[in-house]
């Protein structure tokens, strides 16, 4: 499709875009006028029926749960798919990459630079821990806090080298990590099918309100999700680093 094609194309289709998008800018209510039922629903079976104080949480692992488990799924395949496309062909020949800017010189991290980055890594893998095991009494969860999680080792690699990520996340290791994370959310959801009730249905006791153990199976839920987030991103930042730098080291 030629240039002038493209842009005929796409000012009217931008133009019913913006539209449709000032047209529900409109109908949005005014701040502190919820309209809809749902979240009032919602906010009311929270706390007295899930013992859960973060409701996006109860709404995430437990009321809409199923829809979550293939949420969790697209991420594992996407993962894959990027492993598959960045794996080695075969008759494909080692060798240094053609370097764009063969005249640059590229400095070491600073003294500065790798003592900010290793000191940040208890205190990140910390939060990280907390996000993924309080998502059932504050704002956080498995999913924001694998991400944290795994940017733990990423600052490692910009400390050091990429053999250094290797040895702090071995590939094997992140590999068998991020299945058991897939496979431990059906797993949870089985434990209801054993009960003789539908899959994914609490079946654990609900602790006690504000307790980090309370929820019931939403902790073990949160728990697989941020196993599985954190070594899908692992194995991502292992396929693109070896691609780029494998072969230079």
């Amino acid at each position: 499709m030629r240039p002038k094609s493209r842009l005929y194309l796409f000012l009217p289709s931008a133009a019913v875009l913006a539209g449709i998008y000032i047209w529900g800018i409109f109908g949005v209510p005014a701040v502190g006028h919820y309209r809809g039922p749902y979240g009032d629903a919602v906010n009311a079976a929270t706390v007295p029926e899930r013992h859960i104080t973060d409701a996006v949480t109860a709404v995430n692992f437990d009321f809409r749960g199923f829809d979550t488990l293939g949420e969790e799924f697209i991420m594992f395949v996407s993962v894959v798919g990027v492993v598959v496309l960045l794996r080695q062909q075969a008759g494909q020949k080692d060798g240094q990459q053609e370097d764009k800017a063969g005249g640059r010189r590229v400095p070491p991290p600073s003294d500065a630079v790798r003592t900010l980055t290793v000191a940040m890594v208890g205190p990140l893998a910390a939060f990280g821990i907390y996000i993924v095991t309080h998502g059932q009494l504050t704002p956080g969860g498995g999913f924001q806090g694998g991400v944290i999680l795994a940017t733990a080792p990423l600052l490692i690699y910009l400390a050091g080298e990429f053999s250094t990520f290797k040895r702090v996340a071995p590939h094997l290791l992140i590999e068998v990590a991020e299945a058991l994370g897939a496979g431990g959310y059906a797993l949870v959801g089985i434990m209801g099918l054993l009960a003789g009730l539908p899959f994914l249905t609490n079946v654990l006791p609900l602790g006690k309100v504000g307790d980090v153990f309370s929820s019931g199976t939403v902790l073990w839920i949160d728990l697989a999700v941020g196993l599985e987030v954190s070594a899908g991103f692992l194995v991502l930042m292992w396929a693109f680093l070896e691609e780029a730098l494998e072969h230079q080291e």
